[in-house]
């Protein structure tokens, strides 16, 4: 079995244990498993969030994406592709697929016909707007949770 390297922020994987300044203690192991513990709830909670609003996972991570995409610029597939972190097609079937759900509608890019801007629906405002009022109220009741294990993970020995 061959083993992905985890990404660091720049996406990049880490090599090596070059990253490592100091010997891990047996409470760092801890700290990480509880942050990722709590991360796996709130990634099951907004899961299960999306399939009772007749979304997939996917699906609700694209219709946020086009939502928070920062300024006034039109949103094209390689811009959203770019922001999921997806290849160009797999986005395509993925505009393609809330296309047909009614959920985004493309309309021609007034400054280059060639290119389609992607729009939300009425339909898909609703049910991101109930989607991230619960997202919120999950984040709120995990907060408790997360401050203490941030703060620590945040502390210089």
């Amino acid at each position: 079995m061959t083993r992905r390297k985890a990404p660091n922020r720049s996406g990049k994987a880490l090599m090596g244990k070059a990253h490592m300044n100091k010997a891990l203690a047996q409470g760092d192991y801890q700290l990480l498993a509880q942050f990722r513990g709590v991360l796996r709830q709130f990634l099951a909670f907004s899961e299960a969030a999306a399939h009772d609003a007749g979304l997939t996972a996917q699906q609700h991570q694209a219709l946020l994406a086009l939502k928070a995409m920062p300024g006034d610029a039109p949103v094209t597939v390689g811009a959203l592709a770019a922001q999921l972190g997806i290849h160009h097609n797999s986005a395509v079937g993925l505009v393609n697929r809330l296309a047909a759900a009614r959920l985004l509608q493309r309309r021609p890019d007034p400054a280059d016909g060639r290119r389609a801007t992607l729009v939300l629906t009425a339909k898909a405002e609703r049910a991101l707007a109930t989607l991230t009022a619960a997202h919120r109220d999950e984040l709120r009741r995990l907060t408790p949770l997360l401050k203490p294990l941030l703060t620590e993970i945040g502390e210089e020995d």
